[in-house]
């Protein structure tokens, strides 16, 4: 564990991340360094970045922190240019002693490009691929916008219990969620990050670097900026944030789904291919028991048929 007061640095590995640099921060206090890194050769992470040269200093840089006493944290993005490298990505890390994995699902804004998107299937392959590596690499792995991996996880680790195949995976207490069971009470018995019931502006929050602040990095909703009002004051009661907030809004299957309280579906990656960011997570093939798709479907079309006006007042 990190203490509240550390600080941790991700820079970008150009030439200003030189060996100086690195051990400057050492003597500043730093206590991590970040660093993405989207392939084990160059040509996986060089032509992701657009950069050639890219993967060599990022190589260099990892070396030096080492050097320097740094540990390392690892940032990959994971879509359809490295989705077949991921163990290749993991022998590379343990040769580079790298204390924890933090792999990124694409949400495709900016850079991310909607045919770089893995499918639901797809995604559920890489959470089997994520749940067998986290039980013999030596480093701690964590997902971000992959609130699906939670409820991926709980799943085998009930199932493993019942199987009698030892108490699960080391990251995730099989006891610490039960559909249906009350949610404080399931809060309270949650052990480690991978349960954590964190998502987009539940929980986290993001502050670009001129005080905007935004429900994530990947959800572009602007709520307000910091040198105009309290960060707890936009945090709490900004419209958007109580709505992330609120399980009962969540659209679609992560609105009947038994694990929106610990999952709910990645709302940046909904806003991004719907334009709404309480709609069901586009990347998620689980189908909740309460879910019934002929009846939704209905709904959606009684929806588009009738005005909006009148919809109010139904």
């Amino acid at each position: 564990m990190i203490a509240n007061d550390a600080v941790s640095v991700t820079p970008s590995a150009t030439p200003l991340l030189s060996r100086e640099a690195i051990f400057k921060m050492k003597e500043a206090g730093v206590v991590r360094l970040g660093i993405s890194l989207d392939g084990s050769c160059p040509e996986i992470h060089d032509k992701f970045r657009g950069l050639p040269g890219a993967w060599a200093r990022t190589i260099q840089a990892i070396e030096w922190a080492n050097e320097a006493g740094i540990p390392i944290q690892v940032h990959t993005t994971i879509s359809r240019h490295n989705v077949d490298d991921l163990d290749n990505l993991c022998a590379l890390f343990e040769k580079l002693a790298i204390v924890m994995w933090n792999v990124f699902f694409l949400v495709p804004v900016g850079r991310g490009q909607l045919a770089d998107l893995l499918s639901g299937e797809e995604f559920e392959r890489v959470f089997g691929k994520i749940y067998e590596l986290s039980q013999r690499v030596p480093f701690q792995i964590k997902t971000t916008e992959a609130m699906h991996y939670r409820r991926y996880l709980l799943q085998h680790n009930l199932e493993e219990r019942k199987m009698g195949h030892g108490s699960g995976h080391p990251h995730a207490a099989p006891h610490a969620y039960e559909p249906g069971a009350p949610t404080a009470d399931a809060h309270s018995r949650t052990h480690g990050w991978a349960t954590r019931r964190v998502n987009d502006g539940k929980g986290f929050v993001f502050i670009s670097h001129i005080g905007n602040v935004y429900p994530s990095g990947f959800l572009p909703i602007h709520t307000g900026n910091i040198r105009e009002k309290q960060l707890s004051e936009i945090y709490r009661n900004a419209p958007i944030f109580k709505a992330l907030r609120d399980t009962g809004r969540l659209q679609g299957k992560c609105g009947a789904c038994e694990y929106k309280e610990i999952c709910g579906g990645s709302r940046a990656r909904a806003y991004a291919l719907t334009g709404d960011p309480l709609a069901q997570e586009p990347c998620c093939i689980y189908q909740p028991k309460n879910w019934d798709p002929e009846r939704e479907q209905t709904a959606e079309a009684f929806k588009q048929q009738v005005p909006a006006e009148q919809l109010v007042t139904l």
